[in-house]
Formats: C-alpha cells, structure tokens, sequence
C-alpha cells in the first residue's frame, strides 16, 4: 500500500469519527491493511496538516478544514440574524456581506444531509437532501451556527 493510499485512508478515518490518539489511528489503519510505524505516522499527519483540538466536546484529531472551522465557528455564528424553513428550503438571514462566509463555513462542515447552499449578500439559501431530512438540517445549522455563539 502506498503512501497516498494511506494519506486518503487516514482522511478518511479521522473524518468519519472521533480519533483521540495515534494508537487508536494506527490500530483504524491496520483494519485497513496498512502496516505502519509510529514515526511514519507522525510524519503523515504532519504532512496532511493534521492538528489537535476539540470537536463536539471531544479532544480528537482534526483534518485541515474541520480545524479552521472550530476556529470560524464563533465568528460565523455572530454573522447570522435568523434561521427558517419551509418543507425543503432553508434561508438564513445574515448581515450584509456575510452570506458568503456562512455558506462556506456550512459547506465545509459536509453534511451529508446538504446537497450545497447558494449565497447573496446577506441571504443564503441552503438546499437539503431530501424533503425528509430539512428538519434534521435545520436542527444541525442551529447546532453549529446558533447554539455554537
């Protein structure tokens, strides 16, 4: 197995749950077939920009993207003035300007539920699966944006 294998395996795990320590990932990656040592591991984390943190009241590793938006998370929140959904739709209200900011920071988080959200000035449209899950959605945008001030 080679090492871009292994990187894709490693993004994989760690974006998938919550990986607490290098002996819980390598024992993730040997499930998968991968032999690796805890110095490789250590430089693979490192090249893949992986850091240290807290994700949903858990220490854990944290990809790139998943860090800077514990970092966002604050700042996005405050963007925000309200929150409503019909049966399929949901439209966030921001301040001017901020809609952007706030869809990219939903975009990063890659829900599942999300197909994509689309942005204006100060109105964000966010697009869920299916009409079944827009309730699920919702309550996972106030998670992060409302709740998370």
């Amino acid at each position: 197995m080679n090492k871009a294998g292994r990187h894709f395996a490693i993004r994989e795990i760690i974006g998938s749950r919550p990986i607490t320590s290098q002996a819980q990932l390598k024992k993730e990656l040997h499930k998968r077939g991968f032999r690796v040592t805890q110095a490789t591991l250590s430089r693979d984390l490192k090249d893949l920009g992986v850091s240290r943190g807290i994700a949903e009241g858990v220490h854990r590793y944290l990809l790139p993207s998943t860090a800077e938006a514990q970092i966002l998370r604050p700042l996005v929140g405050a963007e925000v003035v309200s929150m409503q959904a019909n049966e399929c739709l949901i439209v966030i209200r921001t301040l001017p300007g901020c809609a952007n900011t706030v869809g990219e920071f939903i975009d990063i988080q890659d829900h599942p539920g999300v197909i994509g959200t689309v942005a204006g000035d100060n109105t964000l449209l966010v697009v869920p699966e299916s009409r079944k899950k827009t309730k699920h959605v919702m309550q996972f945008l106030k998670n992060k944006l409302i709740e998370g001030r």
